[in-house]
């Protein structure tokens, strides 16, 4: 639809029948820049939030949104500003305290780590030295304050990293 016409405002949601709003936004924004994205979704969750928002789309709505905000954000993002409703906004600023940053070798690392490889194993996939995944590894211990994988494992999940 988007060859044959393109909108000002696109309403995207994360969770669609055959895929994710998520993977499709940066997608859409690479192929069609001019379309404004708005996230139309009941997804309330600062990863999720975050991700869209550095990804392409220039506003996130809640669907529980009364609807004159819902039509504000379309006047908003068509105009080519930045919109959150009141939930979302309050949710980034609380997030942001407890955010944590990982680098692309972090997440990569977290994710080996979740899938039960050995350091040695991690090595050879991430083509880096031994002691050198053992050196981000404790780094990754430390920025998720865990003390095992276990641990690790458990904190990655809950604050949705992975």
């Amino acid at each position: 639809m988007l060859q044959a016409e393109q909108p000002d405002v696109l309403l995207l949601d994360v969770g669609l029948p055959d895929g994710s709003g998520m993977d499709l936004c940066p997608k859409i924004k690479l192929r069609y820049p001019t379309v404004n994205i708005l996230m139309l979704t009941s997804y309330a969750e600062y990863s999720i939030i975050s991700h869209v928002l550095n990804n392409g789309a220039s506003g996130y709505i809640l669907k529980n949104a009364m609807p004159e905000e819902i039509i504000e954000g379309i006047l908003v993002v068509a105009a080519g500003k930045r919109f959150l409703c009141d939930e979302v906004d309050v949710l980034l600023k609380k997030g942001e305290k407890n955010r944590i940053d990982l680098t692309r070798r972090e997440r990569e690392l977290l994710r080996l780590i979740t899938e039960g490889y050995t350091n040695m194993e991690i090595a050879e996939k991430m083509c880096l030295g031994y002691e050198t995944i053992r050196s981000y590894r404790k780094n990754l211990n430390l920025k998720l304050d865990a003390h095992n994988t276990a641990d690790l494992t458990k904190k990655a999940l809950n604050k949705k990293l992975l």
